[in-house]
């Protein structure tokens, strides 16, 4: 059985919402007319800017309407046990004993700091379901750090305790779950406050609104991105890890500005951002770029491709991509992102032969992610019930289920 039709889900929220097609259009501010297509399948996607209207509209978060994010489908049964653990992580029972020396070998800091940036790889990797087993035992070694030696082992556990539940909050996104991911995001925070990592505040913030965005909350996300920007500016200029904590809290906003609709001032924050990441090529590099945001000329370029696609830019989508030389430091997740988006903009253009070259690429780096990713089964259904079928087409709709 394939998996569920966008205009299916719509449909099902709408009724369970009260509202007719004109209803939701009105409440929404998106034309009946896309309504209709979504609902009847003629039209098997549509543009985020015109999700996060729908999901405003309806009532829900964005993650309803689109579905169950990469590789986790949903049963409707209860929470399966490696994701209990993970909540247990986060949220430790009540009234526990809190962790202590007796009994319990502490890690030391830099084998704690690697296992987290291990974590990290694999969330990059969107290998969750290996991320869901280990991160239990990652928050744990770092709670003990957290808790245990002088008052600098202290500060020093508490900033890897902070990204391992910022960690933990990432993933908890990706499961569809936004209020644990704020609630771990709010423990992160508490610890940050704690820690002897100045910087870490501000990344939590990029998490943060990130969050938010996933819950159409783009006013929020924006603030919170702006407020952290204009702070790591104020109290971190010059340094490589400040200048990547900074930029990356600046896409963050144009990301939201950009979901809001106010595709003007999305380009103005990422201009500034690319002329942030040409001033970050000339600082040495940061130690363990895993532990810190991803931002660099290639991560700013790939952030405007991606707005472009999403305000029916095409042109302007393939025009930036062009020349894009992937670097080192730019994790997996953001290369599958390209590509997607890539597919997005030639289909946007007519272009089905070179949609199905991007997809088929996507397909060979990372098929688990694309077999449950919502965006790309609703280009490929869209590319099926169009005019032209090039070859592969029919592979890459049997793969993702798709096909008559």
């Amino acid at each position: 059985m394939g998996p569920e039709h966008l205009g299916d889900r719509l449909a099902r929220l709408r009724r369970l919402a009260g509202l007719t097609q004109e209803g939701l259009a009105e409440r929404s501010g998106v034309s009946v007319d896309v309504v209709r297509k979504l609902e009847q399948k003629r039209k098997h996607s549509a543009r985020l800017p015109t999700l996060h209207a729908l999901a405003r509209g309806l009532g829900v978060e964005l993650t309803s309407l689109l579905g169950d994010p990469p590789g986790v489908p949903s049963t409707g049964d209860a929470d399966p046990p490696a994701l209990v653990a993970v909540r247990r992580a986060i949220m430790p029972p009540l009234f526990a004993t809190p962790p202590g020396p007796s009994g319990a070998e502490k890690l030391s800091l830099p084998l704690l700091r690697a296992e987290i940036a291990d974590g990290w790889t694999l969330y990059h990797a969107a290998e969750f379901g290996r991320l869901m087993e280990v991160l239990p035992g990652i928050v744990e070694d770092a709670r003990l750090a957290a808790a245990v030696g002088g008052p600098d082992d202290r500060a020093a556990g508490q900033a890897a305790l902070g990204k391992a539940l910022q960690l933990a909050g990432h993933l908890a996104v990706r499961l569809g779950k936004s209020d644990l991911a704020l609630a771990s995001l709010e423990r992160a925070m508490t610890a940050a406050g704690r820690s002897s990592d100045p910087l870490l505040a501000p990344m939590l913030a990029n998490s943060v609104a990130w969050a938010y965005q996933r819950q159409n909350r783009l006013d929020d996300a924006a603030h919170v991105a702006v407020h952290a920007a204009d702070a790591v500016e104020r109290e971190h200029p010059g340094t490589a890890e400040g200048l990547r904590v900074w930029g990356g809290l600046l896409m963050s906003g144009a990301t939201s500005a950009a979901r809001a609709g106010d595709y003007a001032t999305a380009d103005e924050m990422m201009t500034a951002a690319e002329r942030a990441a040409d001033r970050l090529a000339t600082l040495p590099p940061v130690a363990d770029g895993r532990m810190v945001s991803v931002f660099s000329r290639s991560s700013v370029r790939i952030e405007r491709v991606r707005l472009a696609v999403q305000h029916a830019r095409p042109e302007e989508a393939l025009t930036l991509a062009r020349g894009i030389r992937i670097g080192r430091e730019i994790p997996p997740s953001w290369r599958t992102w390209l590509l997607l988006d890539l597919a997005r903009a030639h289909a946007d253009v007519g272009d089905a032969a070179g949609a199905v070259r991007a997809l088929e690429a996507l397909r060979r780096v990372a098929p688990a992610w694309m077999r449950h990713h919502t965006f790309a089964v609703s280009i490929v259904g869209d590319l099926w019930t169009g005019p032209a079928r090039p070859p592969g087409l029919r592979r890459l709709a049997e793969f993702l289920g798709v096909a008559d």
